[in-house]
């Protein structure tokens, strides 16, 4: 009984903790500016910052190559860079795999244009923990913060892209 309760307390103690800690990324506000991320590309030497692309609007997606949705929403993901990076849309999908997934991760990668980074080769703190996968973030053409990753659906369609991104690409 005196363990039970010892337990119980425990518990109790982590819950409040828990609940009084800030939710990850609660401190990203859409409408305000959207934090720095920085990635180096997993292909190539190029590096990507969200500063430098100012004047485009990005679209940020985690995944990973174990992860059911993710996989499944790429192909949107994909048709959505194809049909308007024209328009000045910039995509970067942030892999969570650990790197000894690379050789899986270039594998699934190589079906897709946009740019991808691992996550051990990015800094993307200032976005908050990414807990829950897949997560996207969109930033507008003036680097504001339009899609919060940790809030709402997780996965994206191409119907929500096109009502969500869309008007943001028709604004200069």
């Amino acid at each position: 009984m005196r363990t039970t309760m010892a337990v119980l307390n425990r518990c109790a103690w982590l819950l409040a903790l828990m609940l009084a800690l800030p939710a990850p990324g609660a401190e990203l506000v859409l409408g305000a500016s959207a934090p720095e991320v920085r990635a180096k590309l997993l292909d190539s030497t190029l590096q990507f910052q969200l500063s430098a692309n100012r004047g485009k609007v990005t679209i940020i997606n985690f995944w990973a190559t174990w992860c059911a949705p993710c996989k499944a929403e790429m192909p949107a993901l994909q048709a959505y860079y194809d049909k308007h990076k024209g328009e000045g849309l910039e995509l970067l999908a942030i892999s969570m795999d650990e790197p000894g997934k690379l050789a899986e991760v270039r594998q699934v990668a190589k079906e897709f244009s946009f740019a991808v980074a691992l996550k051990t080769e990015a800094d993307f703190k200032a976005l908050g923990r990414i807990w829950r996968m897949p997560s996207t973030f969109v930033i507008d053409r003036k680097g504001i913060l339009r899609k919060n990753g940790h809030e709402g659906e997780p996965e994206v369609t191409l119907p929500q892209l096109e009502a969500l991104v869309t008007p943001l690409l028709t604004q200069p």
